[in-house]
């Protein structure tokens, strides 16, 4: 139990699109606390979403909902052996997951036929609003492994 009880951080929606994902999406893309810089890519991201004749916002909405997974495994140890144990994941956590791996996707794309990392982020939206992609597949290898392991589900606690 916490010593000290915390009061939970609220994050105010991005100036552009009055959005707490998309506001989000920039604390994620964010590196070494340079806001300004993350913001111009995300913003250039969606941009690039626009052009191709797309709402940037319901794209987001869209690909966070094909990617947050539903139930997610956790590590239990019971009678010295660790199980893993299928759980539901929380709405926040599914958010955090979401772009967690959008971001790691788009970071992962060859610079072949990408060479700006807005360019990479935007066709990764794109990619999981349509149901594909590496982050729609990183969502389905963590949801089958928590359905093989549904047999621990009693050791939820």
């Amino acid at each position: 139990m916490p010593r000290r009880s915390y009061k939970k951080i609220t994050i105010k929606p991005d100036p552009v699109f009055e959005s707490h994902e998309v506001a989000k999406l920039i604390n994620y893309v964010m590196r070494d606390g340079k806001k300004s810089v993350a913001s111009r890519i995300v913003y250039k991201a969606l941009d690039q979403i626009k052009a191709k004749d797309l709402n940037p916002l319901e794209t987001v909405h869209k690909a966070i909902s094909n990617v947050a997974p539903q139930f997610e495994v956790k590590p239990r140890r019971v009678g010295g052996a660790s199980y893993l144990v299928p759980m539901e994941t929380r709405p926040v956590r599914k958010i955090f997951l979401a772009f967690n791996w959008i971001v790691n996707a788009a970071q992962a794309r060859s610079n072949k036929e990408f060479h700006s990392f807005d360019l990479k982020l935007a066709a990764e939206l794109t990619e999981a609003a349509a149901g594909m992609g590496e982050a729609v597949n990183k969502k389905i290898q963590v949801e089958k492994l928590a359905e093989q392991n549904k047999a621990f589900a009693h050791f939820k606690w």
